[in-house]
């Protein structure tokens, strides 16, 4: 059988990226279908869907919490793997996979445990009221038995697209999402779960994610295979994966800092139906900044490789293609949104009353959306080259030091109230995207030279 090399040294760095990128694009669009359909049948239960839907939206944070550590370990070796196969050291790429997997594996034990027994008190911190808890109680139950399924499938499917198998990655998630599309009004109409019903189909699609991954890894197709021998924990490569996967964590830890900050300011100024408006706005984005995060996504292994391979023009020209695509989608995507919010809302509810505010709502929290993308090219450009540290300041900064005080301080200020909630985001991404895009321009852009690098911080 001929081994697929996949050399991101040679050819058009555009479309190295983009066999990549579109791939990976369409795998996580589909991949958003996991909780996003759960959240379209959910919101349309007859009489229940608006109070489920807000009951579902709850349970964000902990969800984040879940991705947190999948990003942690799986987004975290994957580019130190593409760095070391552009390196020529294969044997240590295989053992950043292995350590990766165990890592993976014990993470998913321990959240699962823990929030099983914390998830009352969290739940209700996180915005639940005693209308709403029912719900989010039935799902984060049921989710958080087979979050396990949830971290391989998508922890290791990362290890795939770094080998540039981009479509074996895509058909992980097209795999899942079709079962779980199947699934889930089975289990919340015909069985009459409700969102019990929706959890279960989630957790038993990804179930079969999980394994389709791992058949895949350990199979003569794959250029590093997971084997039983790199399993074994070993510190300095566990260090790297934590130190470099920080990034992603941190970035999934903040937006779950932000939207607990979020909901409990607005289940202060507004109640249970502006925690279910931002349940909606929050479903929005996450389908329509997919195809940014899988533009940069998919940069990422053509970056890494080339930086490891010390083609650091190359790097320059990939940087550039990815900037000129993600800042003309996020424009284009910025402008429907602003003319067309009630289109948006309608996919997940069509109750009058959350239509009627929901659309002002969603325009003050998208106004700043074209600069978001500022944030996803200079993130990815850190992460793939290795630069922990920068990328882990530009996550903190944007959310911790921005977003999490403004939400918590604006609504009191010249009687904003739920809108100052909303105003938060645009502010963000002028001053976080911004700052982060600028830096990696000042600071690693002009460093990129056809050389070797000597070091990686």
């Amino acid at each position: 059988m001929k081994v697929q090399n996949n050399d991101f040294s040679q050819g058009s760095m555009p479309r190295n990226m983009l066999q990549l990128a579109i791939p990976m694009t369409l795998a996580q669009l589909i991949n958003v279908l996991y909780n996003v359909v759960d959240r379209m049948y959910i919101g349309h239960i007859p009489e229940t869907g608006m109070i489920s839907l807000t009951g579902l939206g709850v349970t964000f944070p902990l969800i984040m919490i879940v991705s947190a550590f999948t990003n942690l370990f799986g987004q975290g070796g994957a580019p130190l793997c593409s760095i070391a196969r552009g390196e020529g050291d294969i044997d240590r790429a295989e053992r950043i996979m292995g350590n990766s997997f165990t890592l993976l594996l014990i993470s998913g034990v321990v959240l699962s445990i823990l929030g099983l027994l914390l998830k009352r008190p969290l739940l209700y911190m996180f915005g639940a009221s005693d209308a709403t808890f029912p719900y989010a109680n039935d799902y984060i139950t049921v989710y958080l038995i087979g979050s396990i399924f949830v971290m391989i499938g998508l922890g290791m499917n990362y290890y795939i697209n770094s080998q540039g198998f981009a479509r074996v990655g895509m058909s992980t998630v097209l795999l899942g999402a079709i079962a779980n599309i199947i699934l889930d009004p089975i289990f919340i109409f015909l069985f009459d779960m409700g969102v019990r019903g929706a959890a279960l189909a989630t957790i038993l699609s990804q179930a079969l994610s999980a394994l389709w991954v791992l058949r895949f890894l350990c199979s003569s197709r794959a250029i590093l295979r997971l084997r039983l021998k790199n399993m074994r924990l070993e510190a300095p490569i566990v260090k790297r994966i934590t130190g470099l996967g920080l990034s992603g964590f941190t970035m999934s830890c903040t937006n779950s800092l932000v939207q607990i900050a979020c909901n409990a300011s607005l289940q202060q100024f507004g109640g249970d139906l502006y925690v279910g408006i931002m349940t909606v706005i929050n479903s929005v984005r996450e389908i329509i900044s997919m195809p940014i995060s899988g533009v940069t996504s998919g940069a990422q292994p053509v970056l890494g490789y080339n930086y490891g391979a010390g083609k650091g023009r190359r790097v320059k020209e990939g940087i550039r293609f990815m900037t000129i695509v993600c800042v003309g989608y996020s424009l284009f995507v910025w402008a429907l949104v602003m003319l067309f919010p009630s289109l948006f809302i309608r996919i997940f509810n069509q109750d009058p009353q959350m239509l009627a505010i929901g659309q002002s709502s969603m325009r003050l929290y998208y106004m700043g959306f074209f600069l978001m993308s500022m944030q996803f090219i200079g993130q990815s450009t850190f992460v793939a080259l290795g630069k922990s540290k920068q990328a882990v300041f530009f996550s903190l900064f944007r959310k911790v030091v921005l977003v999490v005080p403004l939400v918590l301080i604006l609504p009191h200020l010249f009687g904003l109230g739920v809108n100052g909630v909303f105003l938060s985001e645009p502010i963000s991404d002028l001053l976080g995207g911004g700052a982060c895009f600028v830096t990696m321009m000042l600071t690693v852009w002009p460093r990129l030279h056809d050389t070797k690098p000597t070091a990686q911080s």
